[in-house]
């Protein structure tokens, strides 16, 4: 009896070992932290103090303080941005490496550049697009037009030299447009960088410029360049008296910068979508929105990840048509 109760004893302790030993082994998922749980970086592709560098430091602290953690900006420029995409297109899926882009790293280069080392249909993850502004449209102030008629009409006997910050992003494209749509003589003169053309604009060495109405604003409220239209369907905040190009004469020269926010490919669905909803209310925040519009920019987000995988396939499609008509290839 003794020695059959004890080795029904010595049974009951091996189980429970065993037992013990599947818990172990189980309690690092069970114990796994939630998403987020330590800081997060949000790479910018471009150099501090662009437009690109400045929405993603005002939306940074609001960001971080709703998802309990620090979002750090970290800028990795080069390359029109593409550099610092396909950093964030290498990086690991877990939603603590994300970046936030504009139009042109994250959708026009996939168009303009031959080589480009990623696809953002295929490589990124989609979150959201947070905010945009209209590029603005603005003249040497000896050009003797006042309006975007009047501008037409002198590009119908010479040419009209129009600067942006280079080949195959948002301000060549828009230029592209505006010469389609005007059937004018607009000719096209790439800078490389926005600062640049602008210098060459205030100088008279080209007749005007398109880039984003925030970089132009001061130039434009100092008398050194005149505004004609913003391209855009409404009139922008900070200039309320400079129409659009729907409203002058030109609906189809539509070009808006928009920022997103996007990940790694294979990022899960419930990381994206918590960041999501995160960035919703950050960029609907009274003082974050304030502080954005100030600078000409508003907010500007989807429904859902899906609405803006959704967006991002309907405007490869408007943007890929004029990039093949007009052969524009990118600087790189």
């Amino acid at each position: 009896m003794f020695i059959k109760n004890a080795e029904i004893s010595r049974r009951g302790a091996l189980k429970a070992l065993f037992a013990c030993a599947l818990a172990a082994t189980a309690a690092p998922a069970a114990a796994a932290d939630p998403y987020p749980s330590k800081p997060i970086t949000m790479v910018v592709g471009f150099p501090p103090g662009g437009s690109n560098d400045i929405v993603a430091r005002i939306i940074a602290p609001k960001l971080g303080e709703l998802l309990g953690v620090s979002v750090v900006v970290e800028n990795k420029p080069g390359a029109n941005a593409t550099i610092g995409t396909e950093y964030v297109a290498r990086a690991k899926p877990d939603g603590y490496t994300i970046t936030l882009g504009s139009v042109s790293p994250l959708l026009l280069s996939y168009y303009a550049y031959p080589n480009l080392p990623y696809d953002p249909y295929k490589d990124l993850s989609g979150i959201t697009t947070v905010a945009s502004t209209p590029e603005l449209l603005a003249i040497n102030p000896g050009v003797p037009a006042k309006n975007l008629a009047e501008l037409v009409a002198l590009s119908k006997k010479q040419d009209i030299t129009l600067a942006s910050a280079g080949n195959g992003g948002l301000p060549h494209l828009a230029i592209e447009l505006f010469k389609a749509e005007s059937k004018g003589r607009i000719v096209h003169v790439p800078y490389k960088g926005a600062g640049p053309g602008m210098v060459d604009a205030v100088g008279g060495h080209v007749n005007g410029i398109i880039v984003d109405l925030p970089a132009l604003h001061k130039l434009v409220m100092d008398g050194r360049l005149r505004p004609i239209a913003v391209t855009d369907t409404k009139r922008s905040p900070v200039m309320p008296d400079v129409p659009t190009t729907v409203e002058s004469g030109l609906p189809s020269v539509i070009a808006f910068n928009w920022f997103a926010v996007m990940g790694p490919k294979g990022l899960p669905m419930d990381v994206r979508e918590k960041l999501h909803a995160a960035l919703v209310k950050t960029v609907n925040d009274a003082d974050t929105k304030s502080k954005l519009e100030k600078l000409g920019i508003g907010p500007f987000t989807q429904k859902s990840p899906e609405a803006f995988d959704a967006f991002m396939k309907k405007e490869g499609e408007r943007w890929s048509k004029l990039i093949k008509d007009a052969g524009v290839k990118a600087n790189g």
